[in-house]
């Protein structure tokens, strides 16, 4: 490609705070819930670069050509693939793109097509436009995707911090996950934390019902804790992990667990595994053992306990009925029962118009407000 540098490139990253950075000189913008994408433009040739320097085309060829079709000739820039589903971003329907079959990928980008939001540009032409601060390369990418158009757009940012606290509380229910903090003064440094981002924290009180061995082997140590939640009918979903451990507690948890293990299929939810599987296609239930679509080696194996320990856990968000990501571990609960532990307790957000997100457009040097419509 003939372009200042060639993929694959690290990108720039975060590193976490409970708050936004205070004084001046900051910028910021709506955390994306996405994957992260660097797009390499030379003419006709585009190629998408995950946050691990892979080539991500063949899982979203719907892509290529309106990133063709709008970008410049030449240029690399930095941003999100998000796919948009009924009740706001949906990372399940991105996991669901890593398939091997192409035939699979394209019936998905037909059935939920994926959009990219730009924030960063760091070449233009024959321009490395690294070294300059971000406020100029921001001002360099409001200029070429003035006229961007869906799938394709520009994520909003402002420096009112005011502005940026409204986002953390209102975007949420868009499935938009905190608000990064970026200095304008900065260069971009690639595969250093330089970003800042803020996430929601929350805590819930869940069942244990299950856990997976550490990658040691079997009987060594627990790798992972199974996390379950009753729904209003009664039934317990699996919801998620908890999984940070130091090596001293994993063992113990070999022995605390112990008893638990005793005679625990006999009543346990998930005892039957075939049948159960089958049963929730069909009800819509989840469970701990499906296979991993993000990571296919990874051994999904579970050990069932019987339900009657409860643990609190701290977690950012939900991705419809189960955890985001990996909830951490808080500590262990003997005073709740464990069918009081359910979907209620968790606190809902608003569901804000995501084509308002989508919609918001900065005038150069002002502060975007996202406005309705798209």
């Amino acid at each position: 490609m003939r372009l200042p540098f060639d993929p694959p490139l690290a990108p720039m990253l975060s590193k976490a705070a409970d708050a936004l950075p205070g004084g001046d000189g900051w910028q910021f913008e709506p955390k994306w819930d996405g994957f992260r994408t660097l797009v390499f433009r030379d003419g006709d040739e585009v190629v998408l670069q995950s946050r691990d320097e892979k080539p991500m085309n063949r899982y979203f060829p719907e892509l290529v050509a309106p990133l063709a079709r709008t970008l410049p000739e030449r240029c690399v820039v930095d941003g999100e693939i998000v796919i948009v589903g009924a009740d706001g971003l949906d990372f399940e329907a991105l996991l669901l793109r890593i398939h091997p079959a192409a035939s699979r990928v394209k019936l998905l980008a037909a059935q939920a097509p994926a959009s990219f939001v730009a924030w960063d540009l760091l070449a233009l032409g024959a321009e490395d436009l690294r070294p300059l601060p971000l406020a100029a390369r921001r001002e360099r990418l409001e200029r070429v995707l003035a006229d961007a158009a869906p799938p394709m757009h520009l994520s909003p940012s402002t420096r009112d911090r005011t502005l940026a606290e409204d986002w953390f509380r209102r975007f949420e229910g868009a499935g938009l996950d905190g608000v990064m903090a970026k200095r304008l003064d900065a260069p971009y440094r690639a595969g250093e934390r330089t970003m800042i981002k803020v996430k929601h924290a929350r805590s819930a009180d869940c069942v244990v019902a299950g856990f997976r061995w550490h990658k040691n082997g079997t009987g060594t140590m627990v790798g992972s804790l199974l996390l379950g939640l009753y729904d209003e009918d009664g039934t317990l979903h699996h919801v998620g992990v908890t999984a940070a451990f130091t090596n001293a507690v994993r063992k113990q948890l070999v022995a605390d667990l112990a008893p638990l293990r005793e005679n625990a299929l006999e009543r346990h939810p998930w005892r039957d595994w075939a049948e159960a599987q089958r049963d929730a296609n069909e009800t819509g239930q989840r469970l701990p053992g499906a296979s991993s679509r993000w990571n296919r080696g990874k051994d999904l194996n579970w050990e069932p306990v019987r339900p009657e320990r409860v643990c609190e856990v701290a977690y950012d968000h939900m991705q419809g009925t189960r955890f985001r990501h990996a909830a951490q571990f808080m500590r262990w609960r003997p005073d709740k029962r464990p069918q009081d532990c359910c979907y209620d307790q968790l606190e809902v957000t608003t569901a804000y118009e995501l084509e308002r997100v989508f919609g918001a457009r900065a005038p150069r040097r002002a502060d975007p407000r996202p406005r309705q419509g798209s």
